[in-house]
């Protein structure tokens, strides 16, 4: 399949047009625990404009190990990292009541599961969409166990050398099932200088598949500057206020700046044009004025 038969594979699984971006709100662990700032997060996400919201779900005793879960660490759910990723952790009854409350709003959600038994959990829910977090993005197992559900997934790219992404590349396409590469850095938050959005372009040439970019700086501008690289989704972790309680408050998005990147990325097609150098409209007139006639 060509890189065009892929793109426009890849918009039609996700419902866009021709140079519209797919704008992701990951909210990740960002609720804190609590339904109504999952809620909260969710209605944001849908008054911005976004496409979808995303979530993160984690077995704890899996993802980490016990000495890691015992140590200390402070928190509003108490002293252990154990009680602190309990804390975070959604149950059953949670999910079921977001996947309700999705719907109601009118919003896609799915999660990025960091555990295989976690992936067949969220198969439950039917959601239209996988992702695989980057510290997942080389555990080949749970790499085979999503592209077995040839549901389109973004594939995020952190922390990966070319040959680590050629081997979660050729998993996927292996089976045919649908992804987009994420190019991300895996910073919170990332500065500015380490972002190297060129990469963009050179994974799209690469290895020939649409490319989107997950952002975790805490500015507007790149992922802007990712869209007009041709990334056809955009993820941002967003945030009711970026001074809450998280790892990722810092790395993400309030109102403000998600309203106006959305607004941005949405007139994004309309400033670029079709490329086609020509006299615009009104320009003859203009002309007519200021041109030197001999």
């Amino acid at each position: 399949m060509t890189y065009l038969n892929k793109l426009e594979n890849v918009r039609s699984l996700l419902g866009v047009q021709k140079d519209e971006v797919y704008f992701i709100a990951e909210i990740g662990i960002n609720h804190n625990g609590d339904l109504d700032i999952a809620k909260q997060l969710i209605d944001l996400a849908k008054h911005s404009g976004c496409n979808a919201v995303k979530f993160q779900k984690r077995t704890l005793e899996i993802v980490y190990s016990k000495d890691v879960l015992d140590s200390p660490r402070e928190s509003p759910w108490g002293t252990t990292t154990r009680q602190q990723k309990e804390g975070l952790e959604f149950s059953l009854h949670d999910y079921i009541e977001i996947d309700r409350y999705c719907k109601q709003v009118g919003i896609h959600w799915f999660a990025s599961a960091w555990d295989i038994p976690s992936q067949h959990f969220l198969r439950e829910f039917k959601t239209p969409y996988n992702k695989v977090a980057s510290a997942m993005a080389t555990h080949l197992q749970f790499l085979v166990e999503v592209a077995s559900e040839k549901k389109l997934t973004f594939l995020s790219t952190g922390m990966m050398t070319i040959e680590q992404i050629s081997l979660a590349v050729g998993i996927f396409e292996e089976v045919n099932c649908p992804y987009v590469l994420m190019h991300t850095t895996s910073v919170y938050p990332s500065p500015e200088e380490i972002l190297n959005l060129r990469a963009i372009n050179s994974l799209r040439e690469k290895f020939g598949v649409p490319i989107g970019y997950s952002g975790h700086e805490s500015t507007v501008m790149p992922s802007l500057v990712a869209a007009a690289f041709g990334a056809i989704v955009i993820e941002r972790h967003i945030t009711l206020d970026r001074a809450m309680y998280g790892s990722d408050q810092a790395a993400s998005l309030a109102e403000k700046g998600l309203v106006m990147l959305v607004d941005q990325i949405r007139r994004m097609s309309t400033v670029l044009g079709d490329g086609v150098k020509k006299i615009e409209n009104g320009e003859l007139e203009v002309a007519k004025k200021l041109r030197y006639w001999e």
